[in-house]
């Protein structure tokens, strides 16, 4: 009996180890505009830096847009996924900027 008991014993410390270790898988409900959502626990999305980053703000485009050669800026237009930052160069000569408007990449340079 006594046995037994140990095993027992042994096999439920055991098990409590192991369930020790497994990751919470957590879920809540959310209620807003939309209804009844069930909210699984997690953001897509998200990493270690924050949330996600949705569109590039007019100086963030304007910022990047000086990098390609863009002294003066003159506008930030945003056309569908893209922002079209206009201006002129160093030497005068009017530049256009074409970037993608949530990646912040440069599609294309108009000179």
């Amino acid at each position: 009996m006594q046995r037994v008991s140990k095993l027992l014993a042994g096999s439920l410390f055991a098990m409590a180890l192991g369930l020790a270790g497994a990751p919470v898988l957590a879920q809540g409900i959310s209620i807003g505009p939309g209804g009844v959502q069930v909210d699984p626990g997690y953001r897509r999305g998200y990493d270690d830096r924050g949330p996600p980053r949705s569109e590039l703000t007019r100086g963030e485009a304007a910022r990047i847009a000086r990098r390609e050669g863009l002294i003066d800026v003159d506008g930030v237009d945003r056309r569908g996924p893209r922002m079209i930052v206009r201006g002129s160069d160093r030497r005068g000569d009017d530049i256009s900027v074409v970037l993608d408007s949530r990646s912040g990449d440069v599609l294309d340079v108009r000179r």
